[in-house]
């Protein structure tokens, strides 16, 4: 029934820097049954190294290739078609990830590409005047997005996340982003092919009704929906159905095995 299985991180793994109960066991079930799995994030405020060790921390074992995440899909897509400087908004730990790519730093540069993540507090009206600046002047330039997630649960409640702000350049220069993390079906999927795994057969468990259910049964996967991060109740109201719902991830083996049984 589940042959290979992508789990969203903030949210259905930990909410902030506090872990949530029975991943890890959850996780290790995964390794003992030998289902392939994924980890994907929106998250571009950290790279991968540091995404590994904060799992370690909370006792879960990862690996960096086992992270999908943005800027790596991001990184793919612009050495293949950016053919001049890149303008970089996200925070500086990320920008290691774009190391191999030149980067625009004046106003006055042509840039190919303008690259959109979660800046968080480094938002002000000078930065995002930068990046619509950029883009005005160079209308053949792309508005790449790393991803659409509109907001966050952290620990001291709900933070903007990138979506909100790639959806005001839009707005602004009548322009369409190129979407490069959830819930781009082209994230999906490449994860799933990470996998060697089949696009029918992979399930995406996250806490965002939207950009992990929606987007992953859009992509042709199933996806189940957990009550955890920044899940509300009235999510379900909303005309999207996910596959399953289950209380939190340390759910998922007993679900697992009720519905492999009814089948």
């Amino acid at each position: 029934m589940m042959q290979a299985i992508l789990f969203d991180m903030d949210g259905v793994l930990y909410v902030g820097d506090r872990p949530i109960d029975g991943a890890a066991a959850t996780l290790e079930w995964c390794r003992r049954q030998a289902i392939p799995f994924r980890f994907v994030t929106n998250t571009t405020s950290r790279p991968r190294a540091a995404l590994v060790d904060k799992l370690q921390q909370m006792g879960i074992e990862a690996r960096e290739d086992e992270i999908i995440t943005p800027p790596v899909v991001a990184r793919h897509w612009l050495t293949q078609r950016a053919d001049g400087p890149v303008g970089l908004f996200v925070p500086p730990a990320t920008e290691d990830d774009f190391a191999t790519l030149r980067h625009a730093r004046s106003e006055a540069d042509p840039v190919s590409a303008v690259v959109l993540g979660d800046l968080g507090d480094g938002w002000d009206f000078a930065t995002y005047n930068r990046a619509f600046r950029w883009l005005k002047k160079n209308p053949d330039a792309a508005l790449v997005a790393l991803g659409m997630t509109r907001f966050w649960e952290a620990e001291d409640g709900p933070r903007l996340d990138v979506g909100p702000f790639v959806r005001g350049l839009e707005y602004a220069l009548d322009r369409e982003a190129v979407v490069l993390g959830k819930p781009s079906a082209s994230f999906f999927r490449l994860a799933v092919e990470d996998m060697d795994g089949r696009i029918d057969q992979a399930w995406m468990i996250g806490d965002d009704i939207m950009g992990d259910i929606e987007g992953a049964q859009r992509a042709g996967l199933r996806a189940l929906q957990v009550r955890t991060g920044k899940f509300r109740p009235e999510d379900l109201d909303r005309g999207i159905s996910p596959d399953g719902v289950i209380d939190s991830i340390a759910d998922l083996p007993a679900w697992w095995e009720h519905e492999s049984g009814r089948r």
